[in-house]
């Protein structure tokens, strides 16, 4: 499907030069003398390379037709994260270098996203926010505010985060998956 280059924003996947590109940053410029034209930031999917590029404003570029499917995370095995189909109950297995940093926020039965690019998995997308249950955290100082101090506190795999004095080892807390982030107490 082709798109204006305008369209272009932060998440969008394009094919460029005979490969798959995410879009990381992108900034309409208008200059002074000259046409607008859009500066982007893409991140090749599968090598991992970045590029700079600018398209003029009237180009149009290749957006990337991707399927996605509703997953549930099973457990790690090695070098690979198995994952179950949620509707066809099918097993695969993929890589930890496409997860990378947010492996350590899987679950088990965990739902999850994955997008396929001609049947290859391509991105893992977390929950917006899941449950966690505090293993470890330091005591909460006397004469600490609640609104201005947070603590250091631990949760599964060795997860850093900061949470409120209240929070204690064994409560479960909500955390937001893509900034690491204390939400709320749950139940």
């Amino acid at each position: 499907m082709k798109i204006s280059a305008n369209e272009i924003k932060p998440g969008t996947i394009i094919e460029y030069k005979k490969d798959l590109w995410r879009c990381l940053k992108s900034q309409t410029v208008k200059p002074g003398k000259g046409g607008a034209f859009n500066q982007v930031e893409l991140k090749n999917i599968i090598k991992g390379t970045k590029l700079n590029e600018r398209f003029r404003s009237g180009e149009t570029i290749e957006k990337a037709s991707l399927d996605e499917r509703n997953f549930q995370y099973l457990y790690s095995e090695n070098d690979s994260l198995i994952f179950m189909d949620s509707k066809s109950f099918e097993q695969i297995n993929i890589s930890k270098k496409i997860v990378g940093e947010d492996e350590k926020l899987f679950k088990e039965n965990m739902e999850v996203k994955i997008e396929f690019y001609e049947e290859k998995p391509l991105i893992v997308t977390l929950p917006k926010n899941a449950n966690y249950e505090i293993l470890e955290t330091d005591a909460a100082v006397k004469g600490q505010t609640v609104s201005s101090s947070y603590k250091p506190a631990v949760i599964q795999n060795n997860v850093k985060i900061l949470v409120p004095p209240f929070i204690n080892r064994g409560d479960m807390v909500s955390i937001d998956c893509y900034s690491k982030e204390y939400i709320k107490k749950s139940d």
